[in-house]
């Protein structure tokens, strides 16, 4: 959601999503809860961080406190290494009128945060 939500914000960006344990596919209510807003997520794929330890990166930045303990090290040149923390919306189990108020939660948390990243830092 981070990814889809920086290049809605600035299309020339050069963004990258990666996890530590990606799944086979981009999960689909976080697909759905970014479609509710007018953001399409569904064609994007999960990729192992593995792929880019040893590029270039501006900014470094994981989004669940999982990731930030178990993320490794970058050996290419991180110009910066940031933490903006949020619940793993993925964690939750129930019915689809269950989980999805927690992805809405988690996407309108993320859309606060990585906008006030991007005025911050991109910017500029």
């Amino acid at each position: 959601m981070a990814e889809g939500f920086l290049k809605s914000f600035d299309e020339n960006l050069e963004v990258y999503s990666a996890g530590t344990k990606p799944a086979e596919k981009v999960n689909p209510f976080a697909v759905k809860a970014m479609k509710e807003i007018g953001i399409d997520i569904s064609n994007g794929f999960a990729e192992n961080v593995d792929k880019y330890l040893s590029q270039s990166f501006d900014f470094v930045i994981t989004v669940c406190d999982n990731a930030k303990e178990t993320c490794p090290v970058f050996m290419g040149d991180v110009k910066h290494r940031l933490h903006i923390g949020f619940d793993d919306p993925a964690d939750t189990v129930g019915t689809e009128d269950e989980v999805m108020p927690v992805y809405r939660r988690v996407r309108d948390e993320i859309k606060k945060e990585f906008y006030e990243f991007y005025l911050k830092e991109l910017k500029k």
